[in-house]
């Protein structure tokens, strides 16, 4: 009796060894992340109110261990993203702020649907920004992931309520330590948000200016052209070789439309000789796309086929 009662609690022991291990692990993390950050120009004060009293969130690790493994067709991704009430939403948000879009698109030279769309997706047009406390949430996954990227984006998170843009309680965002309204991650805040409203520093949470400002100034760092789309669907004839389609085979509209590829009437006037790909996100029977040089600067803010499809048809949806 005694030895089964020794060898039953055998899994429950190596749970509280490992628990204790697993502690140790990350008391000893945080220490190196400490003196790393120290060594990086982070001040003392910020250092040690970041790390104070951290423990791993163990909500942060469920969610990295269990992202979705399936994959979406664009039909359902489309039906989850590109809602009518979201349509909606971003029509009542472009009549509201019609002035300050306007000045944004006039000094970045991006259009208002690729803002509109990247701010829709992204944060629900600001409503839905997470909560975790981001540096929280990218110090677990650094030290969870064994990860220089999340460990990197700690100390850019601290350099934000270093130099001041942002103390530290203010830097909430999703579980993977994407902030504010545009989801940026912390490096990309320090190189890319924008203090338009004149402020003296960019404020992505509750600033819609600085935000919209911020999207438009990452696409036009990332290489956007003004005046051409992103996306467009098209249609395709009968019998259409689409061994012709890919993201990487580029031919002019006017070949695409020497192949029989039909653009809708409400597409935008476009030279002939403008480049562009054809996609079929769910195959031959599915929806059809030409894609442009901006459909991949879009893939640079996040890098799915299926997420930039989805920013300009929310985008060209809430134009009308």
């Amino acid at each position: 009796m005694r030895r089964r009662t020794i060898i039953a609690s055998l899994p429950l022991l190596a749970t509280a060894t490992m628990q204790q291990a697993s502690a140790s692990n990350f008391e000893k993390f945080v220490g190196t992340l400490h003196r790393r950050a120290r060594q990086d120009g982070i001040p003392s004060r910020i250092a040690d109110a970041a790390l104070a009293d951290m423990t791993p969130n163990q909500a942060v690790i469920k969610l990295d261990q269990h992202q979705p493994e399936f994959t979406l067709t664009w039909r359902q991704y489309r039906t989850l993203t590109v809602t009518p009430v979201r349509i909606a939403t971003g029509q009542q948000e472009l009549a509201e702020n019609a002035d300050l879009i306007a000045a944004v698109t006039r000094r970045f030279g991006v259009q208002a649907a690729p803002i509109m769309g990247i701010w829709g997706i992204e944060s629900n047009f600001g409503r839905i920004q997470g909560s975790f406390h981001v540096v929280a949430a990218l110090v677990t996954l650094a030290w969870f992931d064994n990860s220089e990227y999340f460990t990197s984006e700690v100390i850019a998170a601290m350099r934000i309520a270093a130099r001041g843009d942002a103390p530290l309680s203010m830097l909430l965002g999703s579980w993977a330590g994407a902030m504010g309204q545009p989801q940026f991650m912390p490096s990309v805040y320090l190189d890319t948000a924008v203090d338009f409203s004149g402020r003296g520093r960019p404020n992505i949470w509750t600033s819609i200016p600085d935000s919209l400002a911020s999207i438009a100034n990452y696409l036009h760092k990332a290489g956007w052209q003004a005046g051409l789309p992103s996306s467009e669907q098209v249609l395709l004839p009968d019998g259409f070789d689409d061994r012709v389609a890919g993201e990487n085979r580029f031919l002019s509209l006017r070949q695409w439309q020497a192949l029989g590829v039909q653009r809708l009437p409400s597409a935008v006037r476009l030279p002939g000789d403008t480049k562009a790909s054809l996609l079929l996100p769910d195959g031959r029977n599915g929806a059809a796309f030409l894609v442009y040089a901006n459909f991949r600067v879009i893939r640079r803010y996040n890098a799915s086929d299926l997420y930039a499809l989805a920013v300009g048809d929310l985008g060209q949806s809430i134009e009308g």
